[in-house]
């Protein structure tokens, strides 16, 4: 094979949401990804990562962390040597999904394969029920029928006895549904104490990042199954976090791409703990490496296309909460 030098290319795209995301921290209406395309011998891959300001990134520092290292990449950078170059985030993560779907076309071979992962099957994701008012978040539930899995997006500002009414509206409107709430750092360690029996109650899966990083130490206390996102981004945070977190929530812009991800899989599962993988609200080009993540773990959420009121060109298929694995044109 020619070596052939790369060119880069980096672009900020805008894609408006469908309606309003919200949750603990704020809301948007708009989903901004940094993307880049890398081409070599007529081949080019692709990908795309959500900057996160809850992690000091921005579409500016996302984009000038990648263009430092144009020189880099012109001249061959590895998948390894990009991890030794740049911290977990954003910008890692779409460089590194750009360099497995630029091997899998120059080489003939879908991801999957040269990760040495088994062919993907569909699978099932969660819907997101976004924070709203009781009746609204109900409604929504009712709405999602379709949908056996709903993440629950938790943490108003009317405090924890909103959002048990949030609860008590949404269990009984889907008696049926797989809950599991995400909170994102929105309550106070005195609180979940006081009505962690109450919330016990509605039967749901894993309460996601009830506390803030660093004041979590009461979880320890606490009869409840939780689960760490804030806390966990790449494999160097396994051996800090709580043991009361029996799941983590993987995110590929979270770890810094598919590779640092399929490593932390490996790690919880030697930690006998259960995984969820998540998604920023992106496009399909963000959902096709999660979905090959996702086929490792135990549970999936990857509706982030659902909320664009435009996904890309080759989105990926959703049968409702069915989720079908990505074309080769759009990815890997």
């Amino acid at each position: 094979m020619s070596n052939a030098q790369r060119k880069i290319s980096i672009s900020v795209e805008n894609y408006p949401l469908a309606r309003r995301f919200a949750i603990a921290r704020g809301s948007k209406i708009a989903a901004e990804p940094v993307c880049v395309a890398i081409s070599q011998n007529g081949a080019t891959g692709r990908g795309e990562a959500i900057p996160y300001r809850r992690y000091g990134e921005s579409v500016e520092t996302v984009s000038a962390a990648i263009e430092k290292l144009i020189p880099a990449l012109q001249e061959g950078m590895t998948r390894a040597q990009l991890s030794d170059a740049l911290l977990p985030g954003a910008a890692r993560a779409a460089l590194d999904c750009a360099l497995w779907d630029l091997e899998a076309k120059q080489s003939g071979r879908p991801v999957w394969q040269l990760a040495g992962l088994s062919q993907p099957q569909n699978l099932t994701t969660a819907l997101t029920l976004v924070l709203d008012d009781a009746d609204k978040m109900a409604r929504a539930a009712s709405q999602a029928a379709a949908y056996p899995l709903l993440k629950i997006k938790l943490g108003g500002r009317d405090g924890m006895a909103g959002d048990i009414l949030r609860l008590i509206a949404i269990r009984e409107a889907r008696p049926d549904a797989q809950l599991i709430v995400d909170v994102n750092e929105g309550w106070h360690p005195a609180d979940l104490g006081r009505h962690a029996d109450r919330l016990a109650g509605f039967g749901v899966t894993f309460f996601e990042q009830p506390l803030a990083v660093g004041k979590d130490e009461i979880l320890t206390e606490i009869s409840l199954p939780f689960c760490a996102d804030e806390s966990i981004h790449d494999r160097h945070d396994f051996d800090a976090l709580s043991p009361a977190y029996d799941w983590v929530n993987l995110k590929i812009d979270k770890t810094g791409g598919l590779s640092e991800a399929l490593a932390c899989i490996e790690i919880a599962r030697a930690q006998n703990k259960k995984i969820m993988v998540g998604c920023m609200i992106a496009t399909s080009l963000a959902m096709a490496p999660a979905f090959l993540l996702a086929q490792q773990a135990d549970l999936a959420d990857l509706d982030g296309p659902l909320w664009l009121a435009k996904d890309r060109t080759h989105g990926m298929v959703f049968d409702t909460a069915t989720l079908h694995p990505p074309s080769a044109a759009l990815w890997g």
